[in-house]
């Protein structure tokens, strides 16, 4: 269908009527002088405009909303510098499947204004991180290049994408018949029958299979669908950092997260298995496991093929929805009398006790287990928490166990520091009566603490936790595991309580192990922006994942 646009509009209303018509809410920006009629036909619409302090962030904040809705995010910057500020945004959206448009604005294109003043190439700037990059040269073709982009961003597997809007084209008088083009009713194709049929006679032949949860696999239906096939064919499952909170992991056949890249305990079942069923996992994910030739089956269930890789190719691919497939499985995969999970049960004995170990340990500096235990005990079954990119990180994916899909918000893909806070800014404004926190370390915080002024500006209820070390500390811990001595990772931080009160926000200082948790459950009830600074003994990295785990799993 398409639909007629009014008479004498220029290019900057049709744009914006092409974005309602895509069910466009909101679009995250930092805004310049190129821009200024797309703003104008923005204040005469219905999308509401937020104005972020960084365009980073905007786009964080617009993929975020593509990751926890499935619509497309977008987001608006003006040329130059305010394009090339978009360009992590763009590759955090991109490795991470989110759906997301970037606007970027530019010179006249017809006439020179200010000479070369400003001006990149922006479009083939953008090519290698999106799907889709475009600039508009006619105002008449904004409906179809709009359309295509939201169609692209959209499909399988969804992404960014990019138009450039110039400034003469932006005020250029479009044709009066010009139309919007309406979303098409498209649906993914299912996997075909042989396919899966296969994918049963694998599963039934395996000895000891073991099903795998990828990021791909955090959708509400895929969920549904997961819960079904764990307890129709009682197979074990495991998940990567992406796939936390598909199935609910207190359920008795959940075996842990792949937080490392090896040496935990649930390394120990993905090597015993035979068989892996891979759902919705791909390489640009850091992979649990590395496949070798000779070794372990794997069944690829994902929306599109696998991208074949030296650590992973597997044997077989069941291609299309996932939910479809999953269900499929779990109508045709009831228990098997030839399976044989008890080494696997061993394993999920082991992590439990090593995940619980330490969460009521009261020294200080607090160390990350007891934070992540604390942080566990405040936040409700169905709150969200939204984690930079950090050593913590490891820790909260390893120990925090989540009990919905996209209750915990992570980045293993690109891994950008920087997009904790915007992320929990996106679910906070989302999802108004949930409780969330963004926990970040007290490097990814700064990297756009800027935004504090924003969630104020929005009376966003968010929690902001700093999970303090002045350091790099994740990569210290690396340093340190290859045998470097320390250097150049240590700086001073700011007063993190004055920080927050400069922008209005509510700031903690924790000082004692026992007051975490009542600072935290205080801070959410009261409401508003707090943010809560806690110190944290990261002595635990090296004794845990480097000595002792290596010791237990080896006796394992």
């Amino acid at each position: 269908m398409t639909g007629p646009a009014s008479s004498n509009a220029n290019g900057a209303e049709i744009f914006v009527r092409a974005l309602e018509s895509e069910g466009v809410k909101y679009i995250f920006a930092v805004p310049g002088e190129e821009n200024l009629d797309l703003l104008e036909a923005l204040r005469k619409s219905g999308i509401q405009l937020i104005l972020n302090r960084h365009e980073q962030a905007a786009g964080f904040m617009a993929a975020t909303y593509g990751r926890l809705t499935g619509r497309v995010g977008v987001c608006l910057s003006t040329l130059g510098p305010g394009a090339t500020n978009l360009v992590t945004a763009a590759a955090y959206a991109q490795l991470g499947a989110m759906p997301m448009m970037m606007i970027s604005g530019q010179k006249p294109i017809k006439s020179s204004k200010q000479g070369l003043f400003q001006i990149l190439d922006v479009v083939d700037l953008m090519r290698p991180l999106t799907k889709y990059t475009r600039q508009i040269s006619n105002a008449n073709t904004i409906p179809a290049k709009i359309r295509e982009a939201f169609r692209l961003a959209s499909e399988e597997r969804p992404g960014a994408v990019h138009l450039e809007l110039p400034e003469d084209i932006a005020s250029e008088i479009t044709e009066p018949d010009i139309h919007i083009f309406q979303p098409s009713d498209a649906r993914r194709p299912t996997a075909s029958t042989k396919s899966l049929e296969m994918a049963c006679e694998m599963i039934h032949q395996a000895r000891h299979p073991l099903i795998m949860i990828g990021a791909g696999a955090n959708r509400k239906r895929v969920s549904q669908a997961l819960v079904h096939l764990v307890n129709s064919s009682n197979i074990p499952f495991f998940t990567t950092q992406m796939g936390k909170g598909v199935v609910d992991e207190r359920h008795p056949r959940y075996l842990g997260n792949a937080a490392l890249s090896s040496g935990d305990f649930v390394h120990c079942a993905i090597d015993h298995a035979d068989l892996v069923i891979n759902v919705g996992h791909d390489v640009v994910e850091k992979p649990p496991f590395f496949m070798k030739p000779g070794g372990k089956q794997v069944i690829h269930v994902n929306f599109s093929g696998a991208d074949v890789d030296p650590v992973y190719f597997p044997q077989h691919e069941v291609v299309g929805d996932i939910a479809n497939s999953v269900e499929y499985l779990a109508a045709h995969c009831p228990p098997c009398d030839s399976h044989d999970f008890s080494r696997f049960m061993e394993v999920k004995a082991a992590v439990d006790e090593h995940v619980h170990a330490g969460e009521s340990d009261s020294r200080f500096p607090i160390i990350p287990q007891r934070i992540v235990h604390d942080v566990r005990q405040v936040m409700p079954e169905d709150g969200i928490i939204a984690l930079d990119n950090g050593m913590y990180k490891l820790w909260f994916a390893r120990n925090y166990p989540a009990y919905d899909n996209n209750t915990v918000l992570l980045d293993n893909a690109l891994a950008s520091m920087g997009a904790g806070l915007p992320s929990a800014m996106m679910a906070a404004m989302l999802y108004p009566r949930l409780k969330v926190m963004a926990v970040c370390g007290d490097g990814g915080f700064l990297m756009n603490s800027q935004e504090l002024e924003t969630a104020v500006r929005l009376k966003l209820n968010l929690v902001v936790l700093i999970i303090n070390d002045s350091a790099y500390g994740m990569i210290k811990w690396k340093q340190s595991q290859e045998g470097f001595p320390e250097f150049g990772l240590d700086y001073d931080n700011p007063d993190f309580v004055k920080y927050a009160e400069a922008y209005g926000a509510t700031g903690h200082r924790v000082t004692r192990t026992e007051d975490l948790r009542p600072i935290l459950a205080s801070a959410q009830s009261a409401g508003g922006v707090h943010l809560v600074d806690v110190p944290v003994d990261y002595s635990e990295n090296k004794r845990v994942f480097d000595e002792e785990l290596a010791e237990l799993t080896c006796n394992l």
